[in-house]
């Protein structure tokens, strides 16, 4: 069964992580992998779940030294992106190099994060935004590069996602970004394992 919270008793010792960190990094990369999804030219959705926010607390850890007074505060900013056993947890990352153009493109996709749904097998998963989450749009229109967004599943809609006869699109609807992209194969299976 999958966790769904990563707690202080989980945290490995600073010199444990230290010394496998390589390895674990290599791991990572390849769990990754299985996890992300492109959509259009400049959104990608990195699919994450309790090993990339372990990873991800652990690097935090690694790379700032807080030491067990940091611990408390990555668990706060990052358990919530472990799914929950009945949704799937994406941060969604515009990734567009060059400066002028990714200001022009993130002007354009005010309140993208009310636009982007799942759909499979015909059943539709809006993206949902958590309420604690800060403001991602500026009052002048501009959005976030970054948004953290939950997909909450109904019982039927697992049962979909889990056959692999319904197809399963991610989708951006936004008018200034109209874009969607299968999910399949070893993705699929990665994210079917989020429910449990």
């Amino acid at each position: 069964m999958a966790k769904h919270a990563i707690t202080p008793d989980d945290i490995l010792p600073y010199e444990t992580y230290a010394k496998e960190r390589k390895e674990r990094r290599a791991r990572i990369t390849e769990l990754k992998r299985a996890r992300r999804v492109a959509v259009g030219p400049y959104a990608t959705f990195y699919f994450e779940n309790y090993a990339t926010m372990f990873h991800q607390v652990h690097e935090m850890l690694h790379i700032e030294r807080g030491g067990d007074e940091q611990v408390a505060d990555e668990l706060h900013a990052y358990n919530p992106l472990i799914p929950n056993g009945s949704e799937l947890v994406a941060t969604l990352m515009f990734e567009i190099d060059d400066e002028v153009r990714r200001d022009r493109e993130l002007r354009r996709l005010t309140g993208v994060e009310s636009h982007i749904y799942l759909e499979v097998g015909g059943l539709r998963i809006s993206a949902v935004v958590p309420p604690d989450d800060v403001e991602r749009t500026k009052a002048d229109g501009k959005t976030s590069s970054v948004h953290f967004l939950h997909f909450p599943f109904t019982p039927a809609e697992i049962e979909k996602f889990r056959d692999p006869k319904a197809q399963a699109i991610l989708a951006i609807a936004h008018p200034n970004y109209g874009h969607m992209a299968l999910i399949d194969g070893a993705v699929r299976a990665s994210l079917a394992a989020d429910f449990s």
